[in-house]
Parts: structure tokens; C-alpha cells; sequence
């Protein structure tokens, strides 16, 4: 079995100084080993098997690169099970409970539309609602991203009722997402749209992530 002091140490060995100063754009430099994402990515990929206690491990790391590979792996392999499987309800718990770790937007954008939308797709939403009203403002934009999953594959009043709560957020990450959230909702329930959009003003963050995309 992999360890995480292994991880670590192949990420070591990828390390490249000059990765530091761009990583460290979005995550504190204390943090930061300093890997290019797509070594990040291909090695998740290749431990893509590891077990959930080593991922936990991983996620509660003081690096940022060992968590992005934790949430990568947790993406990889919800990819591989049904949602309706044990498996699948023990990854979406171990992102829940590991969330004080996911905190960057890249992390949260990483897992939570498989890992979180997809396995609730079928079930209540109400953990996505209570993400929504959290004073953690990753909670809530992890909320908004695993809302993408289900705009696309189901109905939108839980999405539209999130949109409502967080319209106003006065957070950049999560008003960035709710504009991302606003356009697949155009895209996949018009009318919802619509009708969100006329009795809220999204704000400028919002609107222009909202507007990418269009021609």
C-alpha cells in the first residue's frame, strides 16, 4: 500500500522552484512544494486506487499538492463506482468531513461535482443546502460547483433555491461559481433561468462567469 510519505516524496521529486511563484498566486507559499498540475494530476491517476483512510491522510496535508492529488483521487474514483454503491457514500463523506482542508477553489472545482453532485442527484438535497449556508465560504462555493452536476442531470428548484440563498454573497470564489451555476442553468432549464434572472441582479463576478461561453 502507498503511503502518504510516499506521495510525497515522488512529488518532491517533481518539484520545480519555478511552479512555487505561480502556485502560490492562490495558496499560501508555506504550502506549496511547487509540481506542475499535470504531474499532480498523472500522479492521482496512477494511485488512483489508493485506500480512503491514505486519502484522508492526504486531505488533512499541510500541502497543497498532496491534497489536490487526495481530491483527484476521490474524483477518480467516484468516476469508477455507481453512485448508489457504499463506496460511493463513503467518498462523499470523506470530502464532507474533510472539507476544513479543501480550501482553495481548485480543490473544491476538482471533486465536488462528481464526488458531491452526482451522489446526491438521487437523494435529498439537503446537505447541499446546508453547504450553501455555511460560514465557510469553500462550503459554499462546494454547494454551488456539486450544483452544476445536478442542473445538468435533474430538475432546477434545489440548484435555483441555492442560487437564491448565495445571490448575494459577498465572497469573490463563491460569486464566480454562481455566475458558472447561472449559465448551465440558461443552458439546461431556460425558463428557470429566466425567471431567477429577473428578480435577481448577479454581480459583476457572477455575470461575467456566467457569460463565458457565449458567442
Amino acid at each position: 500500500m502507498t503511503s502518504v510519505a510516499a506521495v510525497e516524496a515522488r512529488l518532491r521529486g517533481m518539484a520545480d522552484p519555478r511552479q512555487v511563484d505561480a502556485i502560490a498566486r492562490r495558496v499560501p507559499r508555506d504550502q506549496v512544494i511547487g509540481v506542475r498540475m499535470k504531474h499532480t494530476f498523472d500522479l492521482a491517476r496512477e494511485h488512483r486506487g489508493l485506500p480512503v483512510d491514505v486519502v484522508r491522510e492526504l486531505l488533512a496535508s499541510h500541502w497543497y499538492e498532496l491534497r489536490m492529488v487526495a481530491v483527484s483521487v476521490l474524483d477518480a474514483q467516484a468516476r469508477r463506482a455507481r453512485p448508489t454503491t457504499p463506496e460511493r457514500a463513503v467518498l462523499f463523506e470523506t470530502y464532507l468531513d474533510g472539507h476544513e482542508h479543501i480550501d482553495t477553489w481548485d480543490l473544491v472545482d476538482r471533486a465536488a461535482p462528481r464526488v458531491v453532485g452526482e451522489f446526491l442527484l438521487d437523494r435529498p438535497r439537503d446537505p447541499l443546502h446546508r453547504l450553501a449556508r455555511s460560514v465557510n465560504r469553500w462550503e459554499r462555493r462546494t454547494a454551488l460547483v456539486a450544483s452544476y452536476w445536478t442542473i445538468r442531470h435533474g430538475g432546477p428548484d434545489d440548484p435555483v433555491a441555492i442560487l437564491r440563498t448565495l445571490v448575494d454573497d459577498p465572497e469573490a470564489v463563491v460569486q464566480s461559481a454562481l455566475g458558472t451555476a447561472v449559465r448551465e442553468l440558461r443552458r439546461a432549464h431556460p425558463d428557470a433561468a429566466a425567471r431567477f434572472e429577473s428578480v435577481h441582479a448577479l454581480s459583476p463576478a457572477a455575470r461575467r462567469a456566467a457569460a463565458v461561453g457565449r458567442s
